[in-house]
């Protein structure tokens, strides 16, 4: 991956749906090599997938801390996490704790909700939970 990728990345990152004409306009190749370097980066791993955020309306989001018994892979458990409904994204992390997973919902009681089903999960040891009251992106 050189600096042209990093572009091309930072671009999609900020709008997965621009042309990559104009992609091609800012770092200075061609469409058909913009097009062509961004099917390499994703063949090879580097794009995952093209997401969609939504905003609607009010919701509750939650940065949930779980860590996980010892006697259980964290793997398995953060499968069965991202299993909940409105939970949108699983971290397996290096620390006091082992997964962040991000959930939300149309209240604090929704969310409430999802975080009472994470603790149910076979191998859960504990959670702590904390609501975004702002981002910046």
């Amino acid at each position: 991956m050189d600096n042209v990728d990093r572009k091309l990345i930072a671009a999609l990152k900020q709008n997965s749906r621009v042309p990559f004409t104009k992609i091609a306009e800012e770092v200075g190749l061609s469409e058909a090599a913009v097009r062509k370097r961004v099917e390499r980066l994703q063949s090879g791993g580097v794009i995952k997938r093209f997401t969609l955020e939504v905003e609607t309306g009010e919701s509750v989001k939650a940065a949930v801390l779980v860590s996980v018994q010892p006697s259980h892979p964290n793997p398995s458990v953060a499968q069965a996490v991202k299993k909940v409904q409105g939970v949108e994204l699983v971290y397996e992390v290096a620390g006091e704790v082992d997964i962040i997973a991000i959930a939300s919902g149309g209240s604090i009681q929704e969310v409430n909700k999802y975080i009472d089903e994470i603790r149910r999960i076979d191998g859960v040891a504990k959670t702590n939970s904390m609501i975004v009251l702002r981002s910046w992106v």
